[in-house]
């Protein structure tokens, strides 16, 4: 069941990204991706991904980064993005509904998409980064 409250605070991104992520670490597709990729690092990536959302969702501007460089060698598919998405929606869904909730699923949907657009490439192009 969707709560009323929309994302509106740190606090609420914080709640969103650590909830994602404990269900992302679970998962047994996305667990061994994420897991071998951050390691021992998660304390960082969540601040990272904090600091990301925030300045998405709340335009508040205290990410500064390109998060393409960090997902292109990544060993996925399309299968794992959906999958990926699959796991925020449900986050969302249950703890948020509101106008900035609905714009979150827009923005990882597009993310996803862009994601896979530009793995594929690298994986076809033998490495070759898209710039």
């Amino acid at each position: 069941m969707a709560q009323t409250q929309d994302i509106l605070t740190l606090d609420d991104i914080k709640l969103l990204v650590d909830t994602f992520y404990t269900r992302v670490r679970a998962d047994k597709m996305l667990g061994p991706v994420f897991e071998e990729r951050i390691e021992d690092r998660w304390p960082k990536h969540l601040d990272t991904m904090y600091r990301f959302w925030q300045t998405v969702l709340l335009e508040q501007y205290t990410y500064q980064g390109r998060p393409g460089a960090k997902h292109i060698t990544l060993p996925v598919g399309v299968e794992h993005f959906e999958r990926w998405l699959v796991l925020f929606f449900t986050t969302i869904d249950e703890l948020f509904s509101g106008e900035k909730a609905t714009e979150a699923k827009w923005r990882a949907e597009k993310m996803a998409d862009m994601f896979v657009s530009k793995i594929a490439f690298y994986q076809k192009n033998n490495g070759r980064g898209i710039l």
